[in-house]
């Protein structure tokens, strides 16, 4: 079997990838740059030169070949050897007529847990609460609070004190909407310092997050680590990482419980899997990320409940599951 033709497909702001066999076999990728698709197409259409005429089943062979071959590296190649990475593993899967969790070592269980995205943000408390409380009543037992001002515009977000008074506020609230068996992902979507981090992971630590996700930038490991080492709630980051080593320098130095791969960014299935295995070799446990393309949520098993309303991007992802 030879690859025989690469395609690219833009839909809103998703760019998927197809790969053509001259078996008649097609495999799907997606590329998780959003921010830089057209940038990321030309990678795609440069790879796609080498690969026509080349046997897709050396899947590994192409995903180091295209990392090493030029001095550059960065989101862009990352995001495009993502795509092709991932469109290889659907060409084998069919070939061999398994699912690609067959080629990687089998299924490990039956279902995943799911946590929910609260999609109306609210400064009030009574909504705020009603909305955990639907989600509950829909079958989710965990769900993310999003911990930062951007959708507030009074410019209190500018005062320290006011501002970890509000987000925790808002924790607060959800708990006691939802009770003790539930648990919260606070998302900070890398928006604050180190200073407003600690003192805001301190101040929720009485209810229980489950995690706290990207609490500052990801620029700094440094940063991070003393986050981690100063508050008692898990950290969970990682989902703008672009390199295998980024991952293995985020674990050793000790500056999260939970690393956030994007399949679609970190070098597709293939490199996926080796963050997998050093976080393992870490104790670390893995969230995967991908809020792009709808097949993300197209797996979910039907005994997770989910309400028809969050079937979209973003709304529902899943956690990590011992064992």
């Amino acid at each position: 079997m030879k690859i025989t033709d690469v395609k690219l497909r833009f839909a809103k702001h998703y760019l998927f990838v197809q790969v053509y066999t001259d078996a008649g076999i097609v495999g799907l990728g997606e590329a998780g740059n959003w921010g830089y698709l057209q940038a990321t197409a030309a990678a795609i259409e440069k790879f796609a030169d080498y690969l026509i005429g080349k046997d897709p089943f050396r899947i590994e062979d192409f995903n180091q070949n295209f990392l090493r071959s030029v001095y550059f590296r960065g989101s862009v190649i990352m995001s495009a050897i993502s795509a092709i990475d991932i469109a290889l593993w659907d060409i084998k899967g069919k070939a061999l007529g398994v699912p690609v969790y067959e080629l990687l070592g089998g299924k490990t269980r039956d279902k995943v847990r799911v946590y929910a995205s609260v999609m109306h943000l609210t400064e009030d408390n009574q909504k705020l609460a009603e909305q955990y409380q639907q989600l509950q009543e829909m079958g989710f037992t965990a769900a993310r609070s999003s911990a930062t001002d951007h959708q507030f515009h009074d410019g209190k977000g500018e005062f320290y004190s006011s501002r970890i008074e509000r987000e925790v506020e808002k924790v607060r609230v959800c708990r006691e909407a939802v009770g003790p068996d539930f648990d919260f992902v606070l998302e900070v979507h890398r928006g604050m310092t180190l200073p407003e981090a600690v003192a805001f992971g301190r101040a929720v630590e009485p209810y229980r997050p489950m995690i706290l996700e990207d609490p500052v930038p990801p620029d700094n490991v440094d940063t991070m680590a003393e986050v981690a080492s100063k508050v008692g709630v898990p950290i969970a980051t990682g989902e703008r990482a672009i390199d295998l080593r980024e991952f293995e320098v985020l674990m050793a130095r000790h500056a999260c419980q939970y690393v956030r791969p994007d399949v679609c960014a970190v070098g597709g299935i293939t490199t996926s899997k080796k963050i997998c295995a050093l976080a393992e070799a870490h104790d670390v446990l893995v969230i995967p990320h991908n809020p792009l393309g709808p097949r993300v949520h197209g797996g979910l098993p039907a005994d997770l409940r989910l309400h028809p309303q969050s079937w979209h991007s973003g709304a529902a992802r899943l956690l990590p599951e011992r064992g």
